[in-house]
């Protein structure tokens, strides 16, 4: 996302970024000259300022006042701005996948606010398997933007959260999801929105330096679509997008043939939690083609959002993704084109200048009508208005206190740090040989290439941490005497010629902690890899170090994509791994912590780890599901059949846990649960092996599973209950196995903790039939905790 992908667009882009420039230089200059909002004096008695109206009435007001080229004006990321009515410049472009980045056009560091929180990145958050704190990093960043607003600095539309799903390991993005699991995925989704854009208001909630009081923000109740937002988030990137340039194929142009099958029960859900549950206010349409037509030109795709899932925010283009359906994808003869497809379509703005300079010219040309431009500036006026964007002076409004005392705060920075320590997942630990006791290490040699850099704690779509400690600095807090080196030139690690001055400190060292794996050079937006082996010869740092230091060492794995570390996984001179992937700016401390004992691990991977024959997949293939005749192994836990480096959920702890499935229904009737005609039909036709949802009362079949879990080591530790279920069905692509629920609970040394999921028959035991439709599968389902396994039995 977020790259101009054609020389007009270049070009527009450096218009746009002047102007944005411009703009930024009008906010900290006099006030005289450009106005940081509408409706201020003497511009404030247009309708559409009147804050007693209702919100329809308002951006019915502001469209009736607008000349075609002021409404045009509106369909760029980077709005010009409309003087004569007091309406200055708007960047809609801002970015916040963890935390306020840097990224997007929108956001400046460069006045009073200097940096902001970084927190750890998705892929890590979503290790934690925890939805309170996927709500709280998303609230706290939230606080972080409107005060950055408020002072000048930010937007109020950030396009985060990426939920698409992380289906190939080679993907250069997947660091920015939370994950392979559609579930898991849906609930960050959900999560991150309500949190991003104000969820539970009407509360009391202690910011900062003080008690911020937050009113109830919705114009009618029970409509949470219509109330104001604090920011507005934005899920992306729409649909089936999990590829950056892999061998001939680019992000650009790429046709990803989906099938019904995976559309449904794999690629969609995210999309329609975060829009139904989430109530999110933006969608973003992607680059590519989806079974030929182009996501942002994909009417089908687009309205069914609308129609069906009752989306009521603003669509966005990827940048520059309406020019790519013309110069790209070809899928159209002209410029024009283009513009009426994407409109056409469902698309309400474009990020880029291909609407702005060629919609004019698609209305003469019969392609575009006036009518197209009103439904898509009614979309974006009404979230515009919903963040209050035109009731003046922001100062003035509800979240008018948030400023720079709110950034950075000590409680954010608390929430990074348990962030990045619930994120880690201990991958292996032979003999117990983690924790560390801090009182018992006389010397410690920290080596890999990016242990002393704060770069590497970063992830993609990152700003300007407030306080970021490097691996070795949290190290150092522990062990005074440390020798750090780097072993290798860069991650990259094309040379040995630094391995002497590795061999030497770990020679020297009581304990070795060696820090390999990936940055941004690896993997990133636009770049995707093409090997799961650690970068250059890293391989031979690990095996070299290990064969000479004095003890067993600890491997810590940095980065988003899985790796093939199966040598390290069977050496027992590598006595622990850890994977900390892009922690954050408090990653350094949260891996001393972790290391030192005063934090008992518990993250589990959100993606499977493939071994490096998994390469041999063409990355360009979308199935999920496995092929035997053609050798197609399949792809995340729910359906690939061959062997894992470490699984998905995988992670180990410094304690030890049981289960017990307390209460669980043994069959579930739906006899009585169906209707008239289906169930006359199955009195008739007994063989049929499923029910169809749509004829099911989903709300009257929902049960508990209530479980406990002891702890049965002497260490207190915070544990992620994963409860799955399998159905022992004939219908063809049913999943090997699929997450059901998911819980974080904290467990004290030998004591129990008890816990209960909720489970909806219809979301989580039903499947996806190969026409696309989810049907409920008839007799055994197996209920499956760890490896406890409960027996259910639906019938008619």
């Amino acid at each position: 996302m977020e790259k101009y992908t054609t020389l007009v667009p270049l070009l527009t882009l450096l218009i746009c970024t002047l102007l944005q420039f411009t703009v930024l230089a009008s906010k900290t200059s006099s006030p005289n000259l450009q106005p940081q909002f509408p409706c201020n004096l003497p511009h404030n008695l247009y309708p559409f300022c009147n804050t007693s109206l209702p919100l329809s009435t308002r951006s019915q007001s502001l469209l009736s006042l607008l000349t075609l080229p002021e409404k045009i004006s509106y369909l760029c990321n980077n709005f010009s701005g409309i003087p004569r009515l007091g309406i200055p410049p708007y960047q809609w472009w801002s970015e916040s996948c963890h935390g306020i980045a840097t990224n997007g056009p929108g956001i400046s560091f460069n006045g009073s606010i200097k940096s902001a929180t970084m927190f750890p990145q998705v892929l890590n958050s979503a290790a934690s398997f925890n939805r309170s704190l996927w709500f709280e990093i998303a609230s706290a960043i939230s606080v972080e933007g409107r005060a950055m607003y408020n002072n000048g600095q930010a937007g109020l539309t950030f396009w985060a959260p990426n939920i698409n799903i992380f289906r190939d390991p080679r993907w250069g993005r997947g660091q920015e999801t939370p994950g392979e699991d559609p579930l898991a995925v849906s609930s960050f989704a959900v999560e991150f929105v309500k949190g991003f854009q104000g969820e539970y208001w009407g509360k009391e909630r202690e910011i900062g330096d003080g008690y911020f009081r937050k009113k109830r923000l919705v114009e009618k109740e029970g409509d949470d679509d219509d109330g104001f937002l604090m920011l507005s988030a934005c899920c992306k990137h729409f649909t089936a997008y999990d590829l950056e340039k892999w061998g001939n194929f680019s992000r650009y142009s790429f046709n990803a043939v989906v099938t019904e099958q995976d559309m449904e029960d794999t690629y969609q859900p995210p999309f329609k939690s975060c829009i139904q549950q989430g109530k999110a206010s933006c969608l973003m349409c992607s680059y590519n083609s989806i079974n030929g037509v182009p996501a942002c030109a994909s009417g089908d795709l687009l309205q069914k959002v609308r129609n069906d899932w009752g989306f009521k925010g603003y669509i966005t283009s990827d940048c520059d993704a309406v020019a790519t359906i013309f110069e790209y994808q070809q899928y159209v003869n002209t410029a024009e084109d283009a513009v009426a497809d994407a409109l056409s379509a469902g698309v309400d703005i474009n990020c880029g200048t291909y609407m702005l300079y060629n919609t004019e010219s698609a209305i003469g040309q019969g392609k575009v009508k006036q009518g197209d431009i009103d439904r898509a500036l009614m979309n974006l006026f009404f979230v515009l208005f919903r963040l209050e964007l035109f009731n003046g002076d922001p100062l003035n409004g509800m979240f008018g206190r948030l400023g720079s005392q709110h950034v950075c705060t000590k409680e954010h920075q608390r929430l990074s740090l348990e962030a990045a320590k619930q994120g880690i997942v201990l991958l292996k630990n032979n003999d117990n040989f983690l924790p560390l006791n801090k009182d018992f290490v006389s010397s410690l040699g920290i080596i890999g290439p990016g242990a002393n850099s704060t770069s590497q704690l970063a992830g993609g779509y990152s700003g300007v941490p407030c306080n970021a400690k490097t691996y070795v600095e949290g190290l150092q807090s522990y062990i005074k005497k440390t020798t750090y080196v780097g072993g290798c030139l860069d991650v990259a690690c094309e040379s040995n010629s630094k391995f002497d001055e590795a061999v030497l400190v770990a020679e020297a060292s009581d304990y070795v902690v060696l820090v390999v794996g990936l940055d941004l050079t690896q993997e990133t937006e636009d770049c995707d890899r093409v090997t799961l082996l650690l970068p250059g010869k890293q391989m031979e740092l690990v095996s070299f170090v290990s064969s000479i230091s004095k003890r067993p060492i600890i491997l810590v794995l940095t980065g988003g994509g899985p790796l093939d570390v199966s040598f390290a996984k069977g050496d027992s001179r590598i006595a622990s791994i850890l994977w900390v992937g892009y922690p954050g700016e408090a990653g350094g401390r949260a891996l001393a912590e972790v290391i030192f004992g005063d934090d008992n691990p518990g993250g589990k991977l959100p993606m499977t780890w493939y071994p490096e024959s998994f390469t041999n997949i063409p990355m360009n293939n979308m199935k999920m599901r496995a092929d035997p005749s053609c050798l197609y192994p399949g792809r995340t836990h729910r359906f690939y059949t061959g062997k894992a480096v470490y699984g998905f959920g995988y992670g180990l702890s410094y304690t030890n846990y049981t289960y017990k499935i307390l209460s669980a229904p043994s069959s579930l009737n739906l006899l009585m649960k169906v209707g008239a005609s289906l169930r006359r039909l199955y009195q008739t036709k007994v063989e049929i092996g499923y029910v169809a949802i749509d004829e099911l009362s989903c709300e009257t079949l929902m049960f508990n599973v209530r479980v406990s879990v002891t702890n049965v080591g002497h260490m207190n530790g915070s544990h992620v209950v994963m409860l799955y279920s399998k159905s022992f069905t004939t219908i063809e692509g049913a999943p090997i196995k699929q997450l059901i629920g998911f819980s974080r609970i904290h467990t004290v040394a030998h004591k129990s903790t008890y816990t209960s999921f909720i489970i909806d028959p219809c979301a989580h035991l039903s499947l996806a039939d190969e026409q696309g439709k989810r049907i409920l599968p008839l007799g055994e389902h197996v209920i499956m905790l760890e490896d406890l396994e409960h027996s259910l039995v639906i019938d008619i």
